[in-house]
């Protein structure tokens, strides 16, 4: 994958989360000087990994803050959903492409191999459930939560994830594999994305 992260906005998403930890910690190490006995010891060390993970320096991604950006994003997608049915508007889906059937199953298949695609060019998916699991702005549904960190981590600390694949349809893509992929990528603030690429032609009559 290809692009950086802005800088601003990975500052203030850790910088959210870890000021949601040290408030945390401060309140349990509180609540340990209160309570006496065993319980008061494990609430003192709970309140002491909590501040530790908010004030020492850790690797470019941590469990803590892959876990803060998935909760936001769900948040995100839930907050736009409510918004559009207020509106009366359909939530912005992505838009299916079913290979299996219609002109997309006769279609010309031409293998154009990896390239470096626009993220903002993929606009569908070819699995119809991705487009329930999944907004068009590639924001999870929260079951997705373990999988999505998994990866967001690997991306965070420099892991080269495997190319997503993609049909191209004239200036936009339709993902065949790598939804979660390219939610992590736009997340990290990314503008490309790798991609093995199928270009998809209508059969001429």
């Amino acid at each position: 994958m290809s692009g950086a992260v802005p800088p601003a906005l990975s500052w203030i998403s850790h910088h959210r989360g870890a000021t949601r930890r040290l408030s945390g910690g401060a309140a349990l190490m509180a609540a340990a000087v209160v309570v006496r006995g065993t319980g008061g010891v494990l609430l003192g060390i709970v309140a002491t990994l909590l501040l530790l993970d908010a004030v020492v320096p850790m690797p470019a991604g941590t469990r803590s803050e892959a876990d803060d950006r998935f909760r936001a994003l769900v948040r995100r997608r839930r907050r736009a959903r409510r918004i559009a049915r207020l509106r009366r508007r359909t939530p912005a889906c992505l838009d299916v492409l079913d290979d299996g059937a219609g002109w997309a199953a006769s279609a010309e298949r031409r293998a154009l191999g990896v390239q470096s695609i626009a993220i903002d060019s993929v606009t569908g998916t070819a699995e119809a459930f991705k487009a329930r699991a999944f907004d068009r702005a590639f924001r999870p549904e929260a079951d997705s939560r373990e999988h999505w960190k998994r990866l967001w981590l690997a991306q965070a600390n420099g892991a080269t994830l495997p190319p997503i694949s993609v049909y191209r349809l004239g200036d936009r893509h339709v993902v065949r594999d790598g939804h979660h992929r390219i939610s992590v990528a736009r997340d990290h603030g990314l503008l490309t994305i790798d991609a093995d690429v199928v270009e998809l032609r209508r059969a001429r009559r």
